[in-house]
């Protein structure tokens, strides 16, 4: 068998052509090989083609005087559908068959146009002409082709330069072809469009290329879509439609410009020194939104666009196509407890705003959606007097002191000192917690800084003042132990004081901590040392207290023990352990 071979095209279409003709095999049978036609005629002067006259047609068969011992039959599906049919006509057919079961001569119109035509073929392919045909039907692997009145294969993959949606809709129409596989024997022709197509883009193509300019507008079909952008086919040469290029305006998809298979207008940005790279353009065919933005966009102006996109830190806007502003999350609400900008704004949200602030120069507008109100804090110094009571929900608390919401849009600072005349705070979360609603007096308010300081404990007078009638330097006195510090044991007294007995005073052997000898509840006794206003501090001495009352000592010191608390919990878990070993013996 020879090697087989196509006139034009790669390996792979052969490899394809062959694939579709196996799947085909029915579709050359009209015709069997030559050599069986030889045969056939063996006895005949004639040539194999010869003329005869119809003498009658019905349904099935038509039958034509070919001059020989008898009427030759043609069936009536070797004629085209509505093909006219005369009696009396002349025709040109092949003797097929001497003698069917009937007796009757057997002849054969399709293999009659094919031997007359094979020379034109033949002739064809070797030029390598370019030759017109109808695409009749549909078949498998691609569409059956009407090439000088006989079927010849076009295979799917030869049809175009590009994949075909609908094959359909060029059923019917003539086109250009090229012969690019015969096979006379199987009566076997295969033709492309395809080659066609690729000559004619190669000749585009140097004309493209030597025409070629920047900034140059040119028509051409979207190829190919991929994530990033379009390839443009302006004529054999391919350039790039990056995503970037497309539009002014935000996109995320390159199927929200172009379609496959529409024709655009786009203009040349760039090329290298071979033109083998071109970068294309759409947006560059429009006036930039940006220019004379600040003449469309004054600074005060109350414009409206729709949410294209929330961060972090705001939400984008359009005001125009390709044209977009930022609400800072700063800039949304006079309230300072935003938690995210997606609380207030969504995707395709149509909102009104303000423009805040314009930078031509890089692209930005700054808006904002809170001046829309007037702001709370222009009249606040009016409203909020000094002294003035108020009562408002804890927003959030630092190490510092806790914010308070006084009004939508207005807090002020309950600082941790303010919180308690008596009480040591370490944290404000000691007196507070997030969410409670507390009732504080206006200390200041400075609404150029947006500050306002307030103060629980200034809602009762300061105990402070009469301290030194409570506790008098050398009282003897009794608290609780209500906070262990490294210095000392601070105790709670009356009337919310607070006091503080130095670690060197508790009266017991030395420690280097008063966590190795006491617990928080501890009762202790003491005298008053010393009052220091300037610190607002208490100090207070339990061996003062001992050195009157000697007899009480021996037993404070046994009861505190460097290390009583751990000897303790000692004891405590051997019993445990006795306890379930009695449990087991049990």
């Amino acid at each position: 068998m020879s090697k087989q071979t196509l006139k034009s095209g790669s390996q792979e279409d052969l490899d394809e052509i062959l694939g579709a003709e196996q799947e085909n095999r029915g579709f050359s049978a009209p015709l069997q090989s030559i050599e069986v036609y030889n045969n056939t005629l063996k006895d005949f002067k004639e040539e194999v083609v010869i003329e005869g006259i119809i003498r009658q047609v019905n349904d099935q068969e038509v039958f034509v005087d070919v001059k020989g011992k008898s009427e030759g039959i043609i069936p009536r599906e070797e004629f085209k559908e509505g093909e006219p049919i005369y009696v009396g006509s002349k025709i040109e057919v092949y003797i097929d068959k001497f003698e069917n079961d009937d007796g009757r001569l057997v002849l054969s119109k399709q293999k009659a146009d094919f031997l007359r035509i094979w020379k034109q073929v033949y002739e064809a392919y070797e030029r390598g002409d370019i030759v017109r045909g109808t695409l009749s039907r549909r078949i498998k692997g691609g569409v059956e082709v009407d090439l000088f009145g006989i079927p010849a294969f076009l295979p799917g993959s030869q049809i175009d330069l590009r994949q075909i949606p609908d094959i359909n809709i060029m059923i019917g129409q003539e086109y250009d072809l090229k012969i690019i596989k015969i096979n006379k024997d199987r009566r076997n022709i295969v033709v492309s469009r395809r080659v066609v197509l690729e000559d004619e883009r190669n000749k585009q193509r140097g004309n493209v290329l030597d025409t070629l300019e920047k900034n140059q507008v040119r028509k051409g079909i979207v190829k190919n879509i991929t994530e990033f952008g379009a390839f443009i086919d302006l004529g054999g040469v391919d350039g790039l439609l990056h995503i970037t290029d497309m539009s002014y305006k935000r996109i995320n998809d390159p199927k929200e410009i172009v379609q496959l298979g529409q024709e655009i207008e786009v203009v040349i940005l760039d090329y290298n020194d071979k033109k083998e790279r071109i970068s294309l353009g759409v947006k560059q065919l429009h006036p930039h939104p940006w220019k004379d933005v600040a003449e469309r966009y004054p600074e005060g102006v109350k414009v409206k666009g729709k949410i294209v996109s929330v961060t972090d830190y705001g939400a984008f806007v359009e005001l125009e196509s390709g044209l977009e502003g930022l609400i800072h999350v700063s800039e949304m609400s006079w309230s300072a407890h935003l938690q995210h900008p997606n609380k207030l704004f969504s995707v395709g949200q149509e909102v009104e705003a303000v423009v805040l602030k314009v930078e031509a120069e890089n692209e930005r507008i700054s808006l904002g959606t809170k001046q829309l109100e007037a702001d709370p804090w222009e009249s606040i110094e009016s409203e909020l007097l000094p002294g003035a009571k108020v009562t408002g929900e804890v927003r959030s608390i630092a190490t510092f002191g806790a914010f308070v919401e006084i009004k939508e849009g207005v807090d002020g600072l309950i600082h941790v000192s303010d919180m308690s005349w008596t009480k040591k705070i370490e944290h404000p979360s000691e007196m507070i917690k997030k969410g409670d609603k507390v009732e504080c007096v206006v200390l200041a308010v400075d609404s150029e800084r947006r500050r306002i300081s307030l103060s629980m404990k200034h809602l009762e007078d300061d105990p402070w003042d009469g301290v030194d009638n409570d506790f008098q330097v050398g009282a003897e006195i009794k608290g609780k132990i209500i906070r262990l510090i490294d210095r000392g044991a601070v105790v709670e007294l009356v009337r919310g004081f607070e006091g503080i007995v130095p670690v060197s005073k508790l009266g017991t052997d030395y420690i280097k901590v008063p966590a190795e000898a006491f617990k928080v509840g501890d009762e202790v006794p003491a005298v008053v040392t010393e009052l220091n206003h300037s610190q607002r501090t208490i100090y207070l001495s339990a061996a003062d207290y001992f050195k009157n009352h000697s007899d009480e000592l021996a037993a404070w010191k046994e009861a505190h023990k460097p290390g009583m608390n751990a000897t303790e919990k000692a004891k405590k878990k051997e019993k445990k352990e006795k306890k379930k070993e009695d449990v087991k013996e049990g």
